[in-house]
Order: structure tokens, then sequence, then C-alpha cells
């Protein structure tokens, strides 16, 4: 690894010798009651709880940016990147200053045009987001449309074999039903098609099975406050060099998303506007950890190892996964109280209000009917025993 150095400064008033009374003096009381919540227990699927090397860095003053030191690092993080995706060679990372979803449309605007012809899956409101990403940017599709909460098959993708699409776009893992889609299947289907394929694994990624070589990826996308647990602010493309290619070839009306411009800067090791500089610094510290401590495979198995404890846990409660065990993600599962009456926001609010923990509720029609529990980020088994007993306390409450 390259040999490099980001300088912190103390502050002059050191925050740690602050009371906590000071602290909160003169702030509102919007801002006091959710300071109050920092000590619960986080299951959601992002923002996740961080780990400590992650919030010692958080607290420090961030440093200036446009220097030979944070270039040296971001092209160390851009590495590190394309070896956690198992990219082909050749590959490169953009790094922007957005949710998940700006890298989504960033990839719609910057690898299609309105000469292609995409498949586009959707199985839940983030496959939606896909489909209105197209009809948006005007982009000719074909959606396949999945009853929420069932994997893709090869019998429904193959009869779009041999018909002349150019591009394929759908999730790793559908975060809001916990399906994983079989991307060893979409892969060869993409392959023996031709057709470039573009994967939001904003969600699955360190959690799941992920290869963009193995699996024919051409670009595929992550965001910082999924399993790297960071704070949210980035999402990040890491694009083969065909996605490249049309990223320089493509017409983006765009001065933000122009992701030409991106790929520019990335070879100096910047970006061509003012970055999430903490969150990159963060980032840094989170990919070294990640390959000390085994690599993609090490965190495929901690998420398995945590969502396969929760699942076995929970065999005894009213509960009904929404997605078949067999289909489903190791970030993720989804839950439907059985006993009549239940509402799963309802539950969400309790647990919340009432015991000191975050699980993360549905929207729209899955509202009142399902909630998840997430299985990435700094989340301990002791954790997970306590969010069961809060289940147990609920079933004896009938509350659940």
């Amino acid at each position: 690894m390259r040999s490099y150095s980001i300088r912190f400064y103390t502050p002059l008033i050191n925050d740690k010798d602050l009371k906590f009374e000071d602290k909160r003096k003169n702030r509102n009381p919007i801002f006091a009651k959710l300071l109050n919540k920092v000590q619960m227990i986080n299951f959601t699927i992002g923002p996740v709880q961080m780990d400590n090397e992650t919030l010692e860095i958080g607290r420090q003053q961030i440093p200036y940016f446009r220097t030979s030191e944070f270039s040296a690092m971001m092209q160390e993080n851009e590495a590190i990147l394309c070896r956690l995706f198992d990219a082909p060679e050749g590959a490169r990372a953009l790094f922007l200053t957005g949710s998940g979803t700006a890298s989504m449309e960033g990839g719609i605007m910057n690898f299609f045009t309105t000469a292609d012809k995409l498949l586009v899956v959707n199985g839940g409101s983030f496959g939606h987001r896909l489909v209105e990403l197209c009809q948006i940017h005007e982009i000719p599709f074909t959606e396949i449309a999945l009853e929420y909460g069932q994997p893709l098959t090869k019998d429904v993708l193959y009869k779009f074999d041999n018909q002349n699409y150019t591009g394929m776009v759908l999730q790793l893992c559908e975060t809001s039903t916990g399906v994983l889609y079989d991307m060893d299947m979409v892969g060869e289907f993409c392959r023996r098609n031709n057709i470039f394929l573009f994967v939001d694994a904003i969600s699955g990624f360190l959690a799941d099975k992920f290869s963009m070589r193995l699996m024919h990826v051409n670009a595929a996308i992550t965001g910082s406050q999924k399993a790297l647990s960071l704070p949210p602010s980035m999402s990040f493309t890491v694009m083969d060099a065909e996605a490249q290619r049309r990223c320089f070839t493509n017409k983006v009306r765009s001065l933000y998303f122009n992701y030409a411009d991106y790929l520019k800067n990335g070879e100096r090791g910047q970006t061509p506007f003012t970055p999430a500089v903490g969150t990159l610094i963060q980032l840094n510290e989170k990919l070294r950890r990640i390959e000390n401590l085994g690599g993609i495979a090490a965190m495929n198995a901690a998420a398995k190892e945590r969502a396969d404890y929760f699942r076995q846990k929970i065999k005894h409660l009213p509960l009904k996964m929404f997605t078949a065990e067999k289909d489903s993600s190791n970030c993720v599962t989804a839950l439907i109280p059985t006993n009549h009456g239940v509402n799963a926001h309802k539950v969400f609010e309790i647990i919340k209000d009432e015991y000191g923990i975050w699980i993360c509720p549905n929207a729209g029609d899955m509202a009142e009917k399902v909630f998840r529990v997430g299985h990435i980020g700094n989340i301990t088994n002791d954790e997970i025993d306590r969010l069961v007993e809060v289940f147990d306390d609920l079933l004896k409450r009938k509350l659940l």
C-alpha cells in the first residue's frame, strides 16, 4: 500500500471537556429528543451502527482535500473497492457525493441512451425506482414486474432471450422485501445476449455473494451507509472498460452527473466537485480493515451468520418471513406479523419509543403488514438476543 498521511487537528475547545448539559443548551427540542436516542440499538438497513474506529475518525476536524495526500488515499480507495467488487482488470471506481439513488440515476444517464432497449426488474420499491428513472430519462425499456417477495426465475427471464435487448438493470437485493436475485443466472443471460448489465448492489454489497467478473456485470453501485457502515453521504460506482467507454461516448446533459469528468479527475485521485471528505477518510480506514479481516468472503460470512442466528431465534414467534428463506438476502429479513390485528408499523413505533430499538418500517401498501430487521453494520448476537426479548415481551402484552 502507498504511504501517506492525512493529518487531523484538535480544536481549541475539546468537546470531551464540555458537560453534557452544556452541549444541549439552547438546542431546539426536536434535536434534543433525537439526541436522547443516540444510544438506541439500530437494526435498520441504513444508516446502520458504525464501528468505534469509524466514530473516532468522525469526531475529528475535516482536512483540506486538494492535496497529494488526499489524492493518494483516494487512489487506494479506488483500488480496494475494485478488488472487493471482484471487478475485471482495468476497472475504475467513481465517487459521487449523494445517496444511492444518485448513483442509480447517474448510471442510467451515463450508461444508456434513447437508442438502448432495457430490461428492468421491478420486484419492490427500489425496482420501481429504476422504472421511474428510465421513464424520466426516456430510456426505452420493458418492465419485468414480479410479485413482491418473489424471486426472478429462469422461466420468467428467458422469455426475453434473443429479443435484441441492449441493457438490463436490477438490484442484487431488493431491500424492501429482502429478495436476493440469482446473479449467476442473470449474468449468464446477459453474457449470451450481449447485454450491458448494471446492478444496484447498494444493500447487498458485502452481505451477499457478488463478483462483477464471474457474474458478467458491467457496472455496480453501493452506498456509504449500508454494509460499509459509514455516514450517509457517498455512493460508489465500479465500472468495467465497456461502462467507461459509454461514459466517454454518451452525451450527458448534466454538469454534476457527467461521469466522464469524474473519471478524468479520478486519474489524479480527485473528484470534480467537493466530496464528503470525512466519509472518504472513514471509507479508507474501513476498506483497509475489511481486507485485513479477510476481504469480501469474511464479510459475507459474518452477515450470513447474523442473518441465520436471528432467523433461528424468532422461529417460535408469530412472525412469517415475507420472502422465503432460500430466496432471502443476508442483509435483511422482512417479516409479517401473523396474529390477527397486529399492525407492523405500530410494532415499529412501540419498539422505538418503549424499548430503545430501531427496526425498519416499510412504506406504501406494505406499511401496516411488513417490517424489516437488518443484519448489516456493527450488530452483535447479544443485541439480536435483546431484540428477540422485546418481541417476546410484545407477545406477552398481546401487541405482536
